[in-house]
């Protein structure tokens, strides 16, 4: 499993923030940040998602209110 996160999409409401701790607030910046990704395209981000960590990227993905974060499974988008 593998997660996408769109920086520039995000408006800063930190609700992944709270469901999973791959997630921190950049409050300088007022916008989520991914750690441990890297960038694919410009303002893209990636990272493979733990198996111990499924069920909070998940959540993290549903929580985000523009959508902002996308989770993919064997090479298929299953949130959003």
């Amino acid at each position: 499993m593998r997660v996408e996160y769109d920086y520039d999409t995000c408006i800063g409401m930190f609700q992944c923030v709270a469901e999973w701790d791959a997630f921190e607030r950049n409050e300088d910046a007022g916008k989520a940040v991914l750690t441990d990704s890297e960038e694919r395209e410009a303002d893209v981000f990636v990272r493979d998602v733990p198996d111990d960590a499924e069920l909070d990227a998940k959540f993290a993905a549903r929580s985000c209110p523009v959508d902002a974060i996308t989770v993919y499974d064997d090479g298929e988008q299953i949130i959003p």
